[in-house]
């Protein structure tokens, strides 16, 4: 983690890294599913994925169709990642009618692999993105639903490189292949997200904030010590704006007003305490800016949809299975 000390009104503050803060609180894992080789004519139909879907084009070159979409040239080296639920089509010519991939993949584990068509001048390697079932949604809601990071990208280089090493280390399947593969794989949807940074807007969010270097200074100020009780004028101080400037940059780039969004990554991270800990609402409370128990369950079933006791009972039952409650 990033972590640096300032000083506000003669107070230390811790400085963190938010977009390390926010992937570790989703919990995101990369996982690499499987791949197909293919030659000759050949088309293949992905259904609609429940998770963010990445792709990586090993070799050859492809169409890719996102539903009714214009289709796309896909080269060697390019990754795409799909975070909307939509249906995709990757062929050797979009005239081909596509096969249904649904029950084509064969193997165990993350190992499953199909071929298409006759010959293997195309390889591809397909993964997906799991997320914490409840606060998945800060990175699902700020991504754009297609990003496509072209293999001539000025920011690709970083991840021809990754990609090599991930199809090297699931070609030799050398002990701890899955740890290392799982990393790699975690790597490369980092750098996805840095090179669409450098090339494309994303949409408003803490993603697109973060792009702002005083508003991503304000971010790291918040994350760094979320119960303090941070001022207006003080966030805009940090971030070197007058306080009207400030608050409408801050809502135009996250989407929301700056106290807001304190609000909101207060009740995440005691989303978080309350799946994972035993810790008291009351001892919870003060640590994340609240006066009292019944000030944060106020703040916490207003923006959670139920009260604090009522959400850890929910979520412990569907963490081991059980029968999630009716909020």
């Amino acid at each position: 983690m990033l972590v640096r000390l300032h000083f506000l009104c003669d107070s230390p503050v811790v400085e963190v890294d938010p977009f390390s803060d926010v992937f570790r609180l989703i919990n995101a894992q990369t996982v690499v599913s499987g791949g197909f080789t293919a030659g000759g004519s050949w088309a293949i139909r992905f259904p609609t994925p429940d998770k963010i879907k990445f792709c990586a084009i090993v070799k050859g070159r492809c169409w890719v169709q996102v539903d009714d979409a214009e289709p796309e040239r896909a080269e060697a080296g390019d990754i795409l990642l799909l975070s909307s639920q939509r249906s995709f089509v990757l062929a050797s010519d979009i005239g081909v009618p596509p096969v249904d991939a649904t029950g084509l993949f064969v193997g165990e584990g993350g190992n499953r692999s199909a071929r298409l068509g006759t010959g293997d001048d195309f390889a591809q390697l397909g993964g997906h993105v799991r997320l914490d079932p409840g606060s998945g949604r800060m990175l699902e809601d700020v991504i754009p639903p297609w990003i496509h990071v072209r293999a001539s990208s000025a920011q690709a280089g970083i991840l021809h490189w990754l990609l090599e090493q991930l199809v090297a280390e699931r070609s030799a399947k050398r002990p701890g292949n899955g740890v290392v593969s799982s990393q790699l794989a975690q790597l490369m949807l980092v750098q996805i997200l840095r090179a669409h940074w450098a090339e494309a807007p994303f949409p408003p969010g803490w993603l697109k904030a973060l792009g702002d270097p005083g508003l991503a200074r304000v971010l790291s100020l918040m994350h760094g010590d979320p119960g303090r009780r941070w001022q207006l004028e003080e966030l805009a101080a940090a971030a070197a704006m007058s306080r009207s400037v400030f608050a409408a940059r801050f809502k135009s780039a996250a989407g929301v007003p700056p106290m807001t969004y304190l609000q909101n990554w207060r009740i995440r991270l005691a989303e978080q305490a309350l799946r994972d800990q035993d810790t008291h609402i009351a001892a919870l409370a003060p640590t994340l800016g609240y006066t009292s128990e019944s000030a944060f369950t106020h703040a916490f079933k207003r923006i959670s949809g139920m009260a604090p006791k009522r959400y850890r009972e929910w979520a412990r039952n569907k963490a081991f299975g059980g029968v999630s409650s009716d909020s």
